[in-house]
């Protein structure tokens, strides 16, 4: 159950860093409460599987999905480029986050 909320709080990760950058510095109301329900809820999360799993583990699965899916984001918002060279690192990040959930 850990790692399944786990997971989920990195996707809410992902979450409120978009709605965070589309917040314009919290003067757009509804990405400014996506992002505040979003961190909460994420963290929450986070701190919550840290109960079963160890610390660093658990942040750096929460922190490479959530970089990974902000990424993605932007890349399909045309907020940033595409390239061979960043899909490839971006493949390696998610494989170090499926290691580390072998290795527990």
């Amino acid at each position: 159950m850990a790692w399944l909320v786990l997971v989920l709080s990195g996707v809410l990760e992902a979450v409120w860093a978009t709605a965070l950058g589309r917040s314009d510095g919290f003067t757009r109301l509804w990405p400014s409460v996506t992002f505040a329900v979003a961190l909460v809820l994420s963290m929450a999360g986070l701190a919550y599987a840290m109960r079963d799993l160890p610390v660093g583990t658990s942040y750096a699965v929460w922190v490479g999905i959530g970089a990974v899916l902000t990424v993605v984001l932007a890349v399909l918002r045309k907020k940033e480029r595409f390239s061979v060279t960043r899909a490839a690192l971006l493949a390696v990040l998610i494989g170090c986050v499926v290691g580390l959930k072998a290795v527990s």
